[in-house]
């Protein structure tokens, strides 16, 4: 009988210790999934806010100058759609925190629901032991052993199942742990959510405040309309005198380049054909060797050239802009005019509109190549980049003459101001075709 109970003790021992063993909780895992960098769109944000504090600057002075009304709708129109882009990149940071609040929740409940498991098998566990603790059981289990090795084993077992407990009751604490910790980062996420709409309701506040300021402005110069699209048109011719000036000045100096290059080839062609002709006299056996012809084809650039250019197009979206702080007013392309409805205007590049004595900087190492008088008033300067050339127009004073080398971030000159406007205009070319400088700017929109 008493072999009985032991027998049926023992079975009852080893399948708990079975049950314990195998029923070991994994530890929570939570992955998230690839977002928008949360720095990115900080940055992002604090770029643009700089945008307006420095487009706020402009239209005091475009206000304070009475001749400047198609300046100050340009500027307004501008912040209009900076403050636009500011409130949607809020939207896209309160929509990153949902989701990280989401995400969140869903591992506070499981932390919850894995803390209750722990917690239910550790009573079971303690329960069993204190049914099975008293010294006379133990004994006699580890005595009914059919042999030493089975006792071995059973004290074994006995060892493991008091680390095994052990280790149930620290795993409580690290998930009570990481679950204080979860709920702290969910406390500190509404948190931001609630800063974050605070800021957008402003944001919307001011948008609608400066809707109205536009529309204000618009009023006054649909009054004058006639003498605004008079206005205009002269701009409009300037404009493309100015594209006109530019492109001949790039033609001039593609072909300066392709004559330079052309010489460097028939001298290279000239000293191949002496170095062979040498050689030809100091061998008896070969007569008759022909020099070689000179291609009257396209040069190629030289080896600098080439590896500037390479540098250059491996810049895009990194270049420095071409002032210390500056907004893009008026875009690439063709674009309405916001001071007329339907009045079409054209831009081989970009307007960018800057503080009052800003002055004009490279976006990257080259050789000025042209200085000119632009029709739009002010000077232009070219430089190239190897097979790139960049434009700045609406240059006052030059610090720079043709053929001067200049660096990455060099000041080049000063930036004209026309009504309380200071504004500049950045071309990127490739040879004869113009391309959008704001994708080559960085953080441009």
């Amino acid at each position: 009988m008493i072999q009985f109970l032991l027998k049926k003790k023992s079975n009852s021992i080893f399948v708990c210790l079975f049950i314990f063993f195998f029923s070991f909780p994994l530890e929570f895992v939570s992955q998230t999934k690839g977002q928008p960098s949360q720095k990115d769109l900080q940055n992002k944000k604090n770029k643009l806010n700089d945008d307006i504090k420095q487009l706020n600057s402009q239209l005091s002075q475009t206000k304070a100058n009475k001749k400047s009304q198609i300046n100050t709708i340009v500027v307004i129109n501008t912040k209009i759609k900076v403050r636009e882009e500011l409130i949607n990149t809020i939207n896209a940071e309160l929509n990153q925190i949902e989701s990280r609040i989401k995400s969140n929740v869903a591992e506070v409940n499981s932390l919850n629901a894995n803390l209750e498991k722990l917690k239910n098998e550790y009573a079971k566990m303690i329960y069993f032991a204190q049914r099975n603790q008293d010294s006379y059981t133990k004994i006699m289990f580890l005595f009914s052993a059919g042999d030493f090795n089975q006792a071995y084993m059973r004290i074994k077992y006995f060892q493991q199942y008091a680390a095994f407990r052990k280790k149930q009751a620290d795993e409580i604490v690290h998930t009570q742990n990481i679950l204080q910790n979860k709920l702290s980062e969910l406390e500190a996420q509404r948190h931001e959510k609630n800063v974050l709409l605070g800021n957008e309701k402003v944001e919307k506040t001011q948008l609608d405040g400066e809707k109205q300021q536009q529309e204000l402005v618009l009023n006054e110069l649909q009054q004058q309309e006639k003498e605004l699209k008079a206005e205009l048109e002269k701009k409009k011719k300037d404009a493309e005198n100015l594209q006109i000036a530019i492109k001949r000045l790039i033609e001039a100096e593609i072909k300066r380049k392709m004559e330079e290059s052309a010489k460097i080839a028939a001298a290279k062609a000239a000293k191949a054909a002496k170095a062979e002709k040498n050689k030809t006299k100091t061998t008896k056996s070969k007569t008759n060797i022909r020099t070689p012809e000179t291609k009257a084809t396209a040069p190629e650039l030289t080896e600098e050239a080439e590896a500037l250019g390479a540098d250059f197009a491996s810049s895009r979206g990194k270049l420095p802009w071409p002032v210390t702080k500056g907004v893009i007013c008026q875009p690439y392309g063709e674009y309405e005019h916001p001071a007329i409805k339907g009045f079409m205007m054209n831009n081989n590049g970009v307007e960018i509109c800057a503080n009052k004595g800003s002055q004009a900087r490279t976006v990257f190492e080259g050789e000025v190549t042209s200085i000119a008088i632009s029709p739009t008033g002010g000077k232009l300067i070219i430089i190239r980049h190897g097979e790139y050339l960049s434009v700045y127009s609406n240059i006052g004073e030059v610090f720079v003459k043709q053929g001067d080398k200049v660096s990455i971030k060099q000041n080049i000159g000063t930036i004209l101001d026309e009504d309380g406007k200071t504004s500049m205009n950045l071309q990127i070319w490739k040879g004869q075709r113009t391309m959008d400088p704001s994708g080559w700017l960085y953080n441009a929109r």
